[in-house]
């Protein structure tokens, strides 16, 4: 059965601090849930799924985003996100690719959206959205009601947590595979993961390493 390939990833993504500052959770206010700030930036380490210990192993990969500048598309201003990911030398196909790639986001009534309109995140809408429709299933993303207290090596945060799931084409079965993406309120993505559709497990988890907030 097809993997569900999750990269919102891209990213989303925090007072003028960075991650030892006791004040992390402070907001600016402009900002908005999504910290959406030229100078922001976020490093991410992404861990692998041992079979054998049936723990997360650091496979050196790190995703490094920053927010670069901005972008006027159609009068609309858009936040030009930059990530260069480093060490996945073997190509782990459900991690980001080394290099470095340009991605465009802006907030709209509390959703996080691309230049084609399509929704990353939500921290409003708590309604089951279709996200696309394929021949083996429908994918969906749903933002669940609660908050979420995640620990990762740049703090411990309160999370909002859409989940992503699929389900078969006449929707009587939802699969196995279900990840979580949690956005904390000014600090942006902290964790998120990503699932193969058949299995009850992730196979990958990335966390927030250290962040810079402006």
């Amino acid at each position: 059965m097809k993997r569900i390939l999750f990269t919102v990833c891209f990213f989303a993504l925090f007072f003028s601090c960075n991650s030892d500052d006791d004040n992390r959770n402070a907001t600016d206010p402009e900002a908005g849930f999504y910290a959406l700030t030229v100078g922001n930036s976020w490093v991410y380490k992404n861990f692998k799924y041992n079979s054998n210990t049936m723990e997360y192993d650091d496979t050196g990969i790190l995703d490094e985003v920053s927010i670069v500048g901005t972008e006027i598309l159609d009068g609309e201003t858009y936040f030009k996100f930059k990530t260069v990911t480093t060490g996945n030398d073997t190509g782990v196909s459900y991690f980001n690719a080394n290099g470095e790639k340009l991605e465009l986001r802006r907030e709209f009534s509390g959703n996080l959206i691309n230049e084609t309109g399509d929704i990353i995140y939500t921290n409003t809408n708590y309604n089951e959205r279709l996200v696309s429709e394929n021949s083996w299933g429908n994918i969906y993303n749903k933002l669940t009601g609660n908050i979420e207290i995640v620990i990762v090596v740049a703090g411990s945060f309160p999370c909002l947590d859409m989940e992503s799931y699929a389900k078969s084409p006449d929707n009587t079965e939802t699969f196995p595979g279900l990840d979580h993406f949690y956005y904390s309120d000014g600090i942006g993505l902290i964790s998120d993961t990503t699932s193969f559709v058949s299995q009850g497990f992730p196979v990958g988890i990335r966390r927030l390493d250290s962040y810079i907030i402006n």
